[in-house]
């Protein structure tokens, strides 16, 4: 048996979010590192304003889900995999032990930066639920053109997909997944078009910007949220995480790659509680819970409880 920690994506941002982390010593020692590392008072990041920037969005949930990994492992819990959707990739691979949590910020603000700029109004994404892939990929290529690109983005489930694009392109799709029966198509609070060839050219930017980074072997097996495989080496890691902006995020086969590899424990860290509803689509016999709203001596006794099964 295995305990394997999840990190979420963009779109699961919530005002206050690193306002409403514990007041312990230890979280106000990780803002202040991230402070520093950015030369600017991240606080000033946490609020329903700031969180209009796709930079603020990607910083807050690097540190949130730091933070809070931090102070589980204060209570001597350790995950035997760690995985993350999209941006969630960089926290994990900080307590992977793969990543500098300083490097790891300042990544990240670039990687905001690139994408916004990249793309500062007209596009985004949006979910469809209540399909099956090939529906959704029949009518994303009904859609899509050069002037009204779409892309299949996330598989998160057999019945959830993200669509990346254009607003004009997405709500086409939506309309059509809707007249198909879809239970739901929205707008998600991402104002970017991630995980598609859209952002092919940010992504070589950040590359680049990862060259000059120390990237190690992860102490923690590492599972991509792109390939659904463990990343065993540093440059495959370093390319797992410039390139996944541009990559499908295939979350399904992810958290099945797990449980095959006998994690019968999933901590999704904060914000949110979308990755610990999905996880239970796949985990037929253990438990999916989410850091935020439980307590930490409940975690850490799960945690322990794991451990002692796979010691």
């Amino acid at each position: 048996m295995s305990s394997f920690w999840v990190y979420p994506g963009q779109g699961a941002q919530q005002p206050n979010m690193l306002r409403g982390l514990p007041e312990l010593p230890l979280i106000s020692e990780c803002l202040r590192e991230a402070s520093d590392a950015l030369n600017e008072d991240v606080m000033a990041l946490d609020t329903p304003e700031a969180l209009q920037s796709t930079r603020a969005v990607q910083l807050c949930l690097l540190i949130a889900g730091v933070a809070c990994s931090r102070l589980l492992m204060a209570q001597d819990c350790k995950p035997d995999y760690v995985g993350g959707l999209s941006i969630g990739a960089y926290p994990a691979a900080v307590i992977a032990g793969a990543l500098g949590f300083a490097d790891a910020v300042r990544l990240v603000a670039l990687r905001g930066e690139l994408m916004q700029s990249a793309y500062p109004e007209g596009y985004g994404m949006s979910a469809l639920i209540g399909l099956d892939q090939t529906l959704v990929e029949t009518l994303i290529g009904e859609v899509h053109s050069h002037r009204t690109p779409v892309y299949l983005a996330n598989i998160n489930a057999d019945n959830q997909f993200v669509i990346a694009g254009s607003t004009q392109a997405m709500e086409q799709v939506a309309a059509l997944a809707k007249a198909q029966g879809a239970a739901t198509a929205k707008r998600l609070a991402v104002s970017v078009p991630s995980h598609c060839e859209l952002l092919a050219e940010p992504a070589q930017r950040l590359a680049e910007a990862f060259g000059k980074v120390s990237v190690q072997v992860p102490a923690i097996r590492y599972l991509s949220g792109s390939t659904a495989r463990p990343v065993l080496n540093a440059d495959k890691l370093r390319d797992d995480l410039a390139f996944n902006m541009c990559r499908v995020v295939d979350w399904r086969s992810t958290v099945q790659t797990a449980y095959e590899r006998g994690v019968r424990l999933q901590i999704e860290l904060p914000p949110g509680t979308v990755l610990t509803g999905l996880a239970r689509r796949v985990f037929e016999q253990g438990s999916a819970v989410a850091f935020q709203g439980a307590r930490l001596d409940t975690l850490s006794a799960l945690s322990r409880e794991e451990e002692r099964r796979n010691p």
